[in-house]
């Protein structure tokens, strides 16, 4: 298949972004690959704030960038995604949040790699130049994952993933009523049933430089995450995907991770 055969839509849930959205909507003009971009899809999620006329404006001041807008009430980040992806039309579904931006090369690297590695059904990539460490493992190149791996890591972080529109055509998308771990629960699912890949290579900016946890937003809530991430893996002990014993493990693992977020989360408000 030809790199420039392939087709993306881009989802952006949007609430009260009218700072941020502009930044988000030009790192995807300036792509590389900008002309695989089959559309951009905002979905403005009752936003109160002025974002929804600072989309509108861009449209204006770029007729030829290919951006839709999904105008609703406020139900939430995972209905807009949701709502984004019922509405895409590209072979391949890639999300961006609205205070995120991608690096110019976002989409090319991404393409090539899978077009190189035809198997692949999600691939995600880095925030940052740190790479990917799985507790003592380091992941040094394109790597596939286990569910036991997402279960000790999460990962990607949501605005680096591209994965085919087929997935959500099978499994559906998000769980609506999840407000917490919400990303973990439908990546979970889709690494039980896909190709899950990473590539340990930066490919975003990530919150505009804001802590990845503690500090803004629904991650500010520690506990809520907490038990978002208990709800998933009684998911998967459930639906007997993990063991008991693994099960027992990550009980305890997570509330050591949630108590040391607490400290760290306090410290850095302390600064």
């Amino acid at each position: 298949m030809n790199y420039f055969d392939y087709s993306i839509s881009v989802i952006i849930p949007m609430y009260n972004s009218e700072k941020t959205i502009c930044s988000t909507l030009n790192s995807i003009k300036n792509q590389t690959w900008f002309n695989i971009i089959l559309e951009v899809i905002v979905v403005n999620d009752g936003s109160k704030d002025n974002s929804l006329k600072v989309v509108q404006d861009f449209i204006v001041s770029n007729p030829e960038f290919p951006l839709f807008i999904i105008d609703t009430s406020n139900h939430g980040v995972s209905s807009a995604r949701n709502a984004g992806m019922r509405a895409a039309k590209g072979e391949w579904i890639a999300l961006i949040d609205s205070d995120d931006q991608w690096l110019p090369e976002k989409i090319e690297i991404q393409i090539k790699t899978i077009s190189d590695n035809p198997g692949i059904d999600f691939l995600g990539g880095d925030i940052n130049s740190k790479g990917l460490k799985i507790l003592w493992k380091s992941i040094n190149g394109l790597y596939k994952a286990s569910t036991k791996d997402l279960c000790l890591k999460m990962f990607p972080q949501t605005s680096s993933v591209i994965f085919k529109r087929d997935i959500f055509k099978k499994i559906g998308g998000y769980d609506e009523k999840q407000r917490y771990a919400e990303d973990g629960n439908y990546f979970l699912k889709i690494c039980e049933n896909f190709n899950y890949y990473h590539l340990p290579v930066q490919m975003v900016y990530f919150g505009n430089g804001k802590p990845e946890f503690g500090f803004s937003g629904l991650s500010a809530n520690l506990k809520g995450m907490y038990l978002g991430n208990i709800k998933n893996i009684n998911e998967l002990k459930s639906n007997s995907t993990i063991s008991t014993l693994f099960y027992i493990f990550l009980r305890l693992f997570y509330f050591a991770k949630y108590i040391r977020r607490l400290i760290i989360s306090k410290l850095l408000k302390n600064k």
